[in-house]
C-alpha cells in the first residue's frame, strides 16, 4: 500500500519580542502566521476515514482547539519563554502530537520568505 502525506493550512496573527535578540526583534511586534501540518500514512481501509490517510476535520479539530483557539491575537512570551519560530514549533508539537500520531512535519511560516520546518522523525 502506497505513504501518502495529506497536509492542512492554519493561520493565525501574534505578536511576540526575543528577548535575547541583539536587533529589532527584541521588541515588540506582529505576524501573520500560517501553520502547515502535515500527516503520512497509508489510506486507511475501513471505518469514516476510508481511502484517506486522515479526515481533515479531525486534523482541523485538533489544532483549532489546541493552536489556533489559544494563539491567534496573543503574545506568543505567554506561551513560550523565548519564542522563536523554531521554539514556537517545538511547543505546538507537543500541543498536538499525542492526538495526531501519524504527524510527519510542521511548517511555520512567520512571513511569505521565513519559516521553520520540524520533521518529527528527528523527535522519535
Amino acid at each position: 500500500m502506497p505513504v501518502l502525506q495529506i497536509r492542512k493550512h492554519f493561520r493565525f496573527e501574534a505578536a511576540h519580542a526575543l528577548p535575547h535578540h541583539a536587533g529589532k526583534c527584541a521588541r515588540m511586534h506582529g505576524h501573520s502566521y500560517l501553520l502547515e501540518v502535515a500527516l503520512r500514512g497509508a489510506l486507511q481501509e475501513e471505518g469514516p476515514a476510508t481511502g484517506m490517510v486522515a479526515d481533515f476535520e479531525s486534523i482541523t479539530s485538533v489544532v483549532g482547539r489546541e493552536i489556533v483557539d489559544r494563539l491567534d491575537h496573543s503574545t506568543l512570551n505567554e506561551f513560550v519563554e523565548n519564542p522563536t519560530a523554531e521554539n514556537v514549533l517545538l511547543w505546538i508539537h507537543s500541543r498536538i502530537a499525542a492526538a495526531l500520531p501519524s504527524l510527519d512535519e510542521l511548517v511555520l511560516w512567520e512571513t511569505p520568505t521565513a519559516c521553520a520546518v520540524l520533521r518529527c522523525d528527528d523527535l522519535r
